[in-house]
């Protein structure tokens, strides 16, 4: 019996990834792509996603698009700020952005009978935003004040570093936010012009998700994205210099705070590279932990179960941070002051012995199945791959994935590389970066 419900179990899992609706996507004359995921649920995700991010900034502009994140909800030239905003309620939207380092996003979740109007909105707000010197004043003290409560996340500050050290002297190295001084001195000429350079019809995805028709969504963006500016294909996306991976630490020793925070990472696979696929997995074999996870020393990740037993920290995240041509893999810790050699000693060789299989890789995918996620999904997969990579292909690529392929690609990519470091806090106890850097080996049969 326990036999068929399993076989009955595994049926309806490989019939839940068959059903999953194919994602649509069109081309318009303009290089912009519209692509969508139809579904039965009354409301529906549509959004912008733009192949730009603080990658794509120098050091004079430097948080630009940040500051136009803040600035997109805030009125166009055709809507003023108190109109978009009424117009916006009127239909109980929901708005959001984000920007990161390769990426820009605008989305609304609304009633799916109002798709046409939320493509509208979107586009007035790609082609038109107001970027009115009031608003920019009152986001530019937003922003600073925004910046002061990231300088308070250690975890954030432990990040931003990571970067700055791995890979520094390029473009990556700088943060999302860009500096104070930035934020203080940008004028609308500045974010005019980032618009003006980055805001191509080729770099863009409209994407959409929930109850809509994908020709209907075809048609609005046609009748509303015709203005977005288009550049020959060479021009579309412009080749950026190579972002150089250091091998190199940056340390920010202060006492007086009451934690650790640690994060080494090695150089990683860029988006599209298929090694990507076997470090998620070995991601997921390393897992992560946090003091308030119950269970004791009963924990699926062997780290974890170190952790509990001998209090190596509060918490722990491995992580497979992705860029175009390069990447992050590594993990980060948060621990006592006194416990911080013992605890990179157990993650450092877990890390270089990460070749045992999980099967939780396939879970992570399947949790994100609500219009927004859906709709990120879309978005940025047609930026990153070209392409939506179904859940069935995710998951015969996690399936294939066994533990030799896992020794070769963490072989491959962890043996006797340099590591980035960055340590704030406590860190007395850390040792010296060579020593650190003699550790990343392991004995191979």
């Amino acid at each position: 019996a326990a036999l068929l419900t399993r076989n009955r179990g595994a049926a309806t899992y490989a019939q839940t990834l068959h059903n999953i609706p194919e994602t649509q996507v069109t081309t318009l004359d303009n290089g912009l792509r519209v692509a969508s995921e139809e579904s039965n649920q009354p409301t529906c995700t549509v959004g912008v996603w733009i192949g730009v991010g603080s990658r794509h900034e120098n050091e004079k502009n430097s948080g630009a698009g940040y500051f136009l994140e803040h600035l997109a909800f805030k009125g166009t030239k055709k809507r003023p700020g108190a109109a978009f905003e009424k117009e916006v309620e009127s239909m109980g939207a929901h708005l959001n952005g984000y920007t990161s380092r390769e990426q820009t996003a605008y989305y609304i979740k609304a009633l799916s009978k109002d798709m046409p109007k939320v493509v509208e909105l979107l586009a007035d707000i790609v082609q038109n935003c107001a970027l009115e010197e009031s608003q920019i004043e009152k986001e530019r003290g937003v922003i600073l004040q925004e910046l002061k409560e990231i300088d308070s996340n250690m975890t954030d500050v432990t990040f931003d570093y990571l970067h700055a050290t791995a890979f520094q002297g390029t473009a990556l190295a700088r943060t999302v936010e860009g500096t104070t001084e930035n934020i203080k001195h940008l004028t609308r000429a500045d974010l005019a012009s980032y618009v003006d350079a980055h805001f191509k019809a080729p770099r863009m995805v409209l994407a959409a998700a929930g109850g809509i028709s994908h020709k209907e969504l075809v048609d609005a963006a046609r009748q509303h994205f015709s203005g977005v500016p288009f550049t020959y294909k060479e021009d579309a996306v412009p080749m950026l210099p190579r972002c150089r991976f250091t091998g190199s630490e940056i340390r920010a020793r202060d006492d007086a705070l009451p934690v650790a925070h640690i994060a080494l990472a090695v150089e990683g696979p860029g988006w599209a590279d298929p090694d990507n696929v076997v470090l998620n997995v070995a991601n997921a074999v390393i897992g992560r932990y946090d003091r308030t996870f119950g269970g004791g020393k009963n924990q699926s990740s062997r780290l974890a179960t170190l952790a509990v037993e001998h209090n190596l920290c509060h918490s722990f995240q491995t992580f497979n941070t992705s860029y175009s041509d390069t990447g992050l893999f590594g993990f980060h810790f948060v621990s006592d002051p006194l416990s911080v050699d013992d605890m990179l000693y157990c993650a450092q060789g877990e890390l270089c012995n990460s070749g045992r299989l999980s099967a939780m890789l396939t879970m992570r995918y399947l949790q994100h199945l609500g219009t927004t996620p859906v709709c990120e999904n879309i978005g940025s997969h047609l930026l990153n791959y070209g392409r939506r990579i179904p859940l069935e292909e995710w998951d015969a690529r996690i399936a294939a994935v066994d533990a030799r392929m896992v020794r070769e690609v963490c072989s491959k990519y962890i043996y006797d590389k340099c590591p980035a470091i960055a340590a704030v806090g406590p860190i007395e106890q850390l040792l010296d970066y060579n020593r650190i850097r003699s550790a990343m080996y392991w004995i191979r049969f």
